[in-house]
């Protein structure tokens, strides 16, 4: 069952550039908060090529969380967008390398990159 204080863990701006779409997350990706980031995310599929999860400001993220942002990949290249994934910190990169997800999601640079 989701702890509904959860969700305030999580926030998140998008930013349309062209084709793309950047999303800034703030916070945690976690049980509780995944299920509503997922559902706004999948709604950017279809009017974007491409879609970035800016992860700068992203503390934590636990296998719930992982496993919503696996789902968000398939959904995107299901539909012929593309799903990357930029900034991560040390956990989160730590938690792609234990799953051997590193080299199955897009990931795209190493530090530092800004949209817009």
């Amino acid at each position: 069952m989701s702890d509904p204080s959860a969700a305030s863990v999580l926030t998140f701006e998008i930013e349309r550039i062209g084709t793309t779409a950047v999303v800034r997350c703030h916070g945690q990706l976690i049980a509780g908060a995944i299920a509503a980031f997922s559902d706004r995310i999948k709604q950017l599929i279809p009017d974007n090529k491409r879609i970035i999860l800016d992860l700068t400001d992203v503390a934590r993220m636990d296998s719930t969380g992982l496993g919503g942002v696996v789902r968000l990949y398939v959904s995107a290249r299901s539909a012929g967008c593309s799903l990357e994934l930029i900034n991560m910190g040390k956990q989160v990169r730590e938690l792609l390398g234990l799953t051997n997800l590193m080299s199955v999601l897009a990931l795209i640079g190493e530090h530092n990159i800004r949209f817009g």
